[in-house]
């Protein structure tokens, strides 16, 4: 390094940030925000908040209608183990396998 002006990148250092960039890049694609959702799967979660809505925020009938805490508080009546790591959905199994 002694012959190299001071300020200058070598070329392992120029791959390294190069790599940097493209795995910033591509987790930013991966990133699950509603932007990143295809259009019909955005449309259908604005479908479920209406009709949350429209309930006032009280649970409906069916587990899709309840939101996640509502889920959580039932399958902790129930007992269902592991359920402070499930989203939405996966309560929503777990809920149905059990009763």
């Amino acid at each position: 390094m002694a012959g190299q002006p001071k300020g200058m990148a070598t070329t392992k250092q120029r791959q390294a940030a190069r790599r940097n960039v493209k795995k910033a890049q591509s987790a930013a694609k991966q990133k699950r925000t509603l932007a990143n959702l295809p259009k019909s799967t955005r449309s259908e979660l604005g479908k479920q908040g209406a009709a949350a809505r429209q309930r006032g925020g009280k649970p409906g009938h069916k587990l899709e209608d309840r939101n996640r805490q509502q889920l959580y508080d039932l399958a902790r009546e129930r007992g269902i183990q592991g359920r402070s790591k499930m989203g939405k959905w996966e309560l929503i199994e777990a809920l149905r396998s059990t009763s």
